[in-house]
Protein backbone atom coordinates (compact mmCIF):
# COMPACT_ATOMS: atom_id res chain seq x y z
CA UNK A 1 0.00 0.00 0.00
CA UNK A 2 0.97 3.45 -0.67
CA UNK A 3 0.56 7.11 -0.13
CA UNK A 4 -1.30 7.86 -3.52
CA UNK A 5 -3.51 10.42 -4.67
CA UNK A 6 -5.75 10.75 -7.21
CA UNK A 7 -3.22 12.95 -9.39
CA UNK A 8 -0.65 10.19 -8.72
CA UNK A 9 1.34 12.36 -6.20
CA UNK A 10 3.31 9.82 -3.57
CA UNK A 11 3.39 11.03 0.24
CA UNK A 12 6.71 9.74 1.46
CA UNK A 13 7.34 12.67 3.74
CA UNK A 14 5.05 12.36 6.87
CA UNK A 15 4.50 15.51 9.27
CA UNK A 16 3.91 14.74 13.01
CA UNK A 17 2.59 17.33 15.28
CA UNK A 18 3.80 16.26 18.82
CA UNK A 19 1.54 19.64 20.67
CA UNK A 20 0.16 23.00 19.75
CA UNK A 21 1.44 24.49 22.40
CA UNK A 22 4.30 27.03 21.82
CA UNK A 23 6.54 28.68 24.13
CA UNK A 24 5.90 32.18 22.26
CA UNK A 25 3.69 34.46 20.84
CA UNK A 26 5.10 35.14 17.25
CA UNK A 27 2.30 37.91 15.91
CA UNK A 28 1.91 36.17 12.44
CA UNK A 29 1.01 32.51 14.30
CA UNK A 30 -0.95 33.66 17.41
CA UNK A 31 -2.57 36.26 19.29
CA UNK A 32 -0.45 37.34 22.40
CA UNK A 33 -2.50 35.98 25.12
CA UNK A 34 -2.07 32.55 23.45
CA UNK A 35 -4.87 29.80 22.14
CA UNK A 36 -7.16 27.62 23.71
CA UNK A 37 -4.65 24.10 23.68
CA UNK A 38 -6.08 20.97 22.96
CA UNK A 39 -7.11 19.17 26.33
CA UNK A 40 -4.80 16.51 27.27
CA UNK A 41 -7.48 13.89 26.45
CA UNK A 42 -7.88 14.45 22.64
CA UNK A 43 -3.74 14.39 22.61
CA UNK A 44 -2.23 11.06 21.11
CA UNK A 45 -0.12 9.21 23.31
CA UNK A 46 3.45 8.20 22.76
CA UNK A 47 2.19 5.14 21.99
CA UNK A 48 -0.29 5.78 19.88
CA UNK A 49 2.07 8.23 18.09
CA UNK A 50 4.19 5.41 17.84
CA UNK A 51 1.87 2.78 16.45
CA UNK A 52 0.15 5.14 13.53
CA UNK A 53 4.46 5.91 12.82
CA UNK A 54 4.95 2.51 12.24
CA UNK A 55 1.93 2.19 10.07
CA UNK A 56 3.29 5.11 7.86
CA UNK A 57 6.69 3.64 7.55
CA UNK A 58 6.43 -0.38 7.28
CA UNK A 59 3.07 -0.16 5.98
CA UNK A 60 1.95 2.89 3.79
CA UNK A 61 6.03 3.63 2.17
CA UNK A 62 6.77 6.64 4.87
CA UNK A 63 10.60 7.10 4.31
CA UNK A 64 11.15 10.58 6.75
CA UNK A 65 9.62 11.49 9.48
CA UNK A 66 9.33 15.49 10.75
CA UNK A 67 8.28 16.15 14.44
CA UNK A 68 6.31 19.65 14.31
CA UNK A 69 4.23 21.81 16.75
CA UNK A 70 3.44 24.12 17.81
CA UNK A 71 6.54 23.37 19.78
CA UNK A 72 7.38 20.13 19.70
CA UNK A 73 10.01 20.12 22.28
CA UNK A 74 7.01 20.92 25.11
CA UNK A 75 6.22 17.29 24.43
CA UNK A 76 7.43 15.40 27.41
CA UNK A 77 9.34 12.12 26.49
CA UNK A 78 10.31 13.59 23.12
CA UNK A 79 14.02 11.81 23.57
CA UNK A 80 12.26 8.49 24.78
CA UNK A 81 9.90 8.59 21.83
CA UNK A 82 12.42 9.74 18.89
CA UNK A 83 14.45 6.78 20.19
CA UNK A 84 11.61 4.36 19.90
CA UNK A 85 11.24 5.95 16.15
CA UNK A 86 15.10 5.61 15.04
CA UNK A 87 15.09 1.41 15.80
CA UNK A 88 11.92 1.18 13.00
CA UNK A 89 12.46 -0.66 10.33
CA UNK A 90 13.25 0.51 7.84
CA UNK A 91 14.23 3.23 9.77
CA UNK A 92 13.43 6.65 8.44
CA UNK A 93 14.97 9.86 8.57
CA UNK A 94 13.98 11.86 11.37
CA UNK A 95 13.77 15.65 11.41
CA UNK A 96 12.53 18.30 14.11
CA UNK A 97 11.22 21.72 13.49
CA UNK A 98 11.55 24.07 16.66
CA UNK A 99 12.00 27.47 17.72
CA UNK A 100 15.21 26.14 19.50
CA UNK A 101 14.45 27.33 22.73
CA UNK A 102 15.17 24.37 24.30
CA UNK A 103 17.92 22.55 22.33
CA UNK A 104 20.95 24.43 24.96
CA UNK A 105 20.45 25.72 28.23
CA UNK A 106 18.75 24.24 31.30
CA UNK A 107 16.64 21.62 28.85
CA UNK A 108 19.73 21.00 26.78
CA UNK A 109 17.80 18.76 24.31
CA UNK A 110 20.30 18.81 21.48
CA UNK A 111 23.11 16.76 22.87
CA UNK A 112 20.19 13.87 23.87
CA UNK A 113 18.47 14.17 20.89
CA UNK A 114 20.76 13.42 18.81
CA UNK A 115 21.72 10.58 20.62
CA UNK A 116 18.30 9.16 20.58
CA UNK A 117 18.69 9.43 17.07
CA UNK A 118 17.23 12.44 15.32
CA UNK A 119 18.88 13.18 12.61
CA UNK A 120 18.69 16.85 12.31
CA UNK A 121 16.81 20.26 12.68
CA UNK A 122 15.21 23.09 11.31
CA UNK A 123 14.78 26.30 13.57
CA UNK A 124 12.93 29.42 13.31
CA UNK A 125 14.46 32.78 13.20
CA UNK A 126 13.32 35.79 11.46
CA UNK A 127 15.74 38.73 12.65
CA UNK A 128 19.45 38.67 13.94
CA UNK A 129 18.01 42.12 16.35
CA UNK A 130 17.30 41.43 19.97
CA UNK A 131 14.44 43.88 20.07
CA UNK A 132 12.91 43.14 16.72
CA UNK A 133 12.59 39.49 17.96
CA UNK A 134 11.12 40.56 21.08
CA UNK A 135 8.36 42.65 18.97
CA UNK A 136 7.68 39.65 16.28
CA UNK A 137 7.83 37.02 19.05
CA UNK A 138 6.72 38.78 22.09
CA UNK A 139 9.42 36.70 23.67
CA UNK A 140 12.72 38.33 25.18
CA UNK A 141 14.43 34.99 24.28
CA UNK A 142 16.86 35.58 21.00
CA UNK A 143 19.74 34.94 22.80
CA UNK A 144 18.04 31.21 23.89
CA UNK A 145 17.30 30.82 20.01
CA UNK A 146 21.06 31.46 18.80
CA UNK A 147 22.28 29.19 21.68
CA UNK A 148 20.12 26.76 20.36
CA UNK A 149 21.29 26.88 17.13
CA UNK A 150 25.13 26.60 18.32
CA UNK A 151 23.92 23.75 20.82
CA UNK A 152 22.58 21.65 17.39
CA UNK A 153 25.33 21.89 15.21
CA UNK A 154 27.73 21.10 17.97
CA UNK A 155 25.45 17.62 18.84
CA UNK A 156 26.00 16.78 15.20
CA UNK A 157 22.13 17.89 14.50
CA UNK A 158 23.01 19.33 10.67
CA UNK A 159 22.74 19.92 7.93
CA UNK A 160 21.47 22.92 10.48
CA UNK A 161 18.34 24.78 8.91
CA UNK A 162 16.98 28.25 9.65
CA UNK A 163 13.69 28.86 9.03
CA UNK A 164 13.36 32.73 8.26
CA UNK A 165 9.78 34.45 7.75
CA UNK A 166 10.27 37.94 6.16
CA UNK A 167 7.64 40.79 7.55
CA UNK A 168 6.89 43.74 5.88
CA UNK A 169 8.02 46.49 7.99
CA UNK A 170 9.49 44.78 10.43
CA UNK A 171 11.93 42.46 9.48
CA UNK A 172 12.51 42.71 5.50
CA UNK A 173 15.56 44.78 5.56
CA UNK A 174 17.51 41.26 7.06
CA UNK A 175 17.14 39.22 4.02
CA UNK A 176 21.25 39.85 2.70
CA UNK A 177 22.48 40.41 7.20
CA UNK A 178 20.51 36.67 8.15
CA UNK A 179 22.25 35.15 4.89
CA UNK A 180 25.83 36.56 5.71
CA UNK A 181 25.55 35.41 9.46
CA UNK A 182 24.01 31.94 8.37
CA UNK A 183 26.97 31.11 5.68
CA UNK A 184 29.65 32.14 8.38
CA UNK A 185 28.37 29.86 10.90
CA UNK A 186 27.80 26.78 8.15
CA UNK A 187 24.08 26.91 8.54
CA UNK A 188 21.30 26.57 5.84
CA UNK A 189 18.75 29.54 5.51
CA UNK A 190 15.51 28.94 4.18
CA UNK A 191 13.54 31.83 3.73
CA UNK A 192 9.73 31.47 3.69
CA UNK A 193 6.93 33.22 2.27
CA UNK A 194 4.48 34.42 5.27
CA UNK A 195 0.82 31.75 4.79
CA UNK A 196 -2.40 32.22 5.62
CA UNK A 197 -2.04 30.53 8.00
CA UNK A 198 -2.58 33.01 11.07
CA UNK A 199 -5.20 32.36 14.04
CA UNK A 200 -6.22 35.86 13.77
CA UNK A 201 -6.94 35.52 9.67
CA UNK A 202 -5.19 38.33 9.73
CA UNK A 203 -3.09 37.39 6.53
CA UNK A 204 -3.08 39.48 3.35
CA UNK A 205 -1.15 38.70 -0.04
CA UNK A 206 -0.52 42.26 -0.44
CA UNK A 207 1.55 42.83 2.74
CA UNK A 208 3.17 39.37 2.05
CA UNK A 209 7.02 39.85 1.02
CA UNK A 210 7.28 37.62 -2.35
CA UNK A 211 9.43 35.14 -3.17
CA UNK A 212 10.67 37.52 -5.91
CA UNK A 213 11.28 40.09 -3.48
CA UNK A 214 13.43 38.19 -1.39
CA UNK A 215 15.16 36.40 -4.17
CA UNK A 216 15.62 40.58 -5.65
CA UNK A 217 16.80 41.45 -2.46
CA UNK A 218 19.62 39.00 -2.07
CA UNK A 219 20.52 39.31 -5.82
CA UNK A 220 21.60 42.99 -5.02
CA UNK A 221 24.52 41.37 -2.70
CA UNK A 222 25.03 38.19 -3.68
CA UNK A 223 25.81 36.06 -7.12
CA UNK A 224 22.80 33.63 -6.71
CA UNK A 225 23.48 30.20 -9.06
CA UNK A 226 20.29 27.89 -9.13
CA UNK A 227 20.73 24.43 -8.22
CA UNK A 228 18.74 21.67 -9.81
CA UNK A 229 17.42 18.86 -8.75
CA UNK A 230 14.70 20.22 -6.90
CA UNK A 231 12.44 17.04 -7.01
CA UNK A 232 9.98 17.06 -4.05
CA UNK A 233 12.06 19.67 -1.83
CA UNK A 234 9.83 22.88 -0.61
CA UNK A 235 12.81 25.57 -1.51
CA UNK A 236 14.28 26.43 -4.18
CA UNK A 237 18.01 26.64 -3.89
CA UNK A 238 20.49 29.11 -5.25
CA UNK A 239 24.33 28.75 -4.20
CA UNK A 240 25.85 31.92 -3.04
CA UNK A 241 28.48 33.73 -4.31
CA UNK A 242 29.84 30.16 -6.43
CA UNK A 243 30.57 28.83 -3.03
CA UNK A 244 29.41 25.70 -1.19
CA UNK A 245 26.95 27.86 0.80
CA UNK A 246 23.23 27.67 0.04
CA UNK A 247 20.45 29.97 0.38
CA UNK A 248 17.24 28.06 -0.70
CA UNK A 249 13.43 30.38 -1.09
CA UNK A 250 10.23 28.61 -0.17
CA UNK A 251 7.41 30.34 -2.69
CA UNK A 252 4.85 28.74 -1.16
CA UNK A 253 1.95 31.31 -2.38
CA UNK A 254 3.34 32.97 -5.30
CA UNK A 255 5.17 30.18 -6.59
CA UNK A 256 3.19 26.86 -5.48
CA UNK A 257 5.42 23.39 -5.84
CA UNK A 258 1.36 21.35 -5.62
CA UNK A 259 2.46 18.89 -8.35
CA UNK A 260 5.45 17.66 -6.70
CA UNK A 261 4.35 17.13 -3.13
CA UNK A 262 4.60 14.65 -1.30
CA UNK A 263 3.58 15.25 2.08
CA UNK A 264 1.47 14.40 4.61
CA UNK A 265 0.48 15.25 8.21
CA UNK A 266 -0.73 13.94 11.42
CA UNK A 267 -1.83 15.99 13.54
CA UNK A 268 -1.92 16.20 17.83
CA UNK A 269 -5.19 15.09 18.26
CA UNK A 270 -4.78 12.22 15.32
CA UNK A 271 -6.29 13.75 12.49
CA UNK A 272 -4.56 13.07 9.39
CA UNK A 273 -4.77 16.23 6.44
CA UNK A 274 -3.30 15.51 3.22
CA UNK A 275 -2.96 19.11 2.60
CA UNK A 276 -1.09 22.06 5.14
CA UNK A 277 -4.25 24.58 4.01
CA UNK A 278 -7.10 21.45 3.78
CA UNK A 279 -10.08 22.06 5.18
CA UNK A 280 -11.15 18.51 5.95
CA UNK A 281 -9.30 15.73 8.10
CA UNK A 282 -9.70 12.25 8.62
CA UNK A 283 -10.08 10.67 12.03
CA UNK A 284 -7.61 8.21 13.34
CA UNK A 285 -7.56 8.61 17.06
CA UNK A 286 -11.08 7.53 17.47
CA UNK A 287 -10.98 4.50 14.58
CA UNK A 288 -7.42 3.43 17.42
CA UNK A 289 -9.11 4.19 20.69
CA UNK A 290 -12.03 1.73 19.39
CA UNK A 291 -10.02 -1.11 18.63
CA UNK A 292 -9.09 -0.72 14.97
CA UNK A 293 -6.61 -3.15 13.16
CA UNK A 294 -3.69 -1.93 11.79
CA UNK A 295 -5.20 -2.93 8.36
CA UNK A 296 -7.98 -0.52 9.33
CA UNK A 297 -6.10 2.23 9.81
CA UNK A 298 -3.99 1.79 7.11
CA UNK A 299 -6.99 1.82 4.85
CA UNK A 300 -8.12 5.18 6.34
CA UNK A 301 -4.96 6.92 5.49
CA UNK A 302 -4.88 5.42 2.26
CA UNK A 303 -8.49 6.47 1.33
CA UNK A 304 -8.15 10.03 3.11
CA UNK A 305 -4.76 11.05 0.74
CA UNK A 306 -6.57 9.57 -2.30
CA UNK A 307 -9.01 12.44 -1.77
CA UNK A 308 -6.07 15.47 -2.58
CA UNK A 309 -7.29 18.25 -3.95
CA UNK A 310 -4.50 19.20 -7.17
CA UNK A 311 -3.39 22.40 -5.09
CA UNK A 312 -3.93 24.48 -2.30
CA UNK A 313 -6.01 27.15 -3.74
CA UNK A 314 -4.59 30.08 -2.19
CA UNK A 315 -5.35 31.82 -5.87
CA UNK A 316 -8.74 30.69 -6.29
CA UNK A 317 -12.19 32.95 -5.70
CA UNK A 318 -13.21 31.08 -2.93
CA UNK A 319 -9.95 30.20 -1.13
CA UNK A 320 -10.77 30.16 3.06
CA UNK A 321 -7.84 29.66 5.24
CA UNK A 322 -8.02 26.41 7.13
CA UNK A 323 -10.06 26.34 10.56
CA UNK A 324 -7.03 25.71 12.71
CA UNK A 325 -3.44 27.88 12.03
CA UNK A 326 -0.13 26.44 11.89
CA UNK A 327 0.05 25.76 15.43
CA UNK A 328 -2.10 23.23 15.69
CA UNK A 329 -2.17 21.94 12.46
CA UNK A 330 1.76 20.74 12.69
CA UNK A 331 4.26 22.25 9.66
Amino acid sequence: MRLTDSYGRVATDLRVSLTDRCNLRCAYCMPADGLDWLPGPLLLTDDEILRLVTIAVARLGVTEIRLTGGEPTLRPGLVRLVERMAALSPRPELSLTTNGLRLAGRAGLAGPLAAAGLDRVNISLDTLRPERFARITRRDRLADVLAGLAAAADAGLGPVKVNAVLLRGRNDDEAAPLLRWCLARGYQLRFIEQMPLDAQHGWRRAEMVTAGEILARLAAEFALTPLPGRGSAPAELFAVDGGSGTVGVIGSVSAPFCAACDRVRLTADGQVRNCLFAREESDLRGPLRAGATDDDLADRWVRAVWGKHAGHGIDAPGFHQPDRPMSAIGG
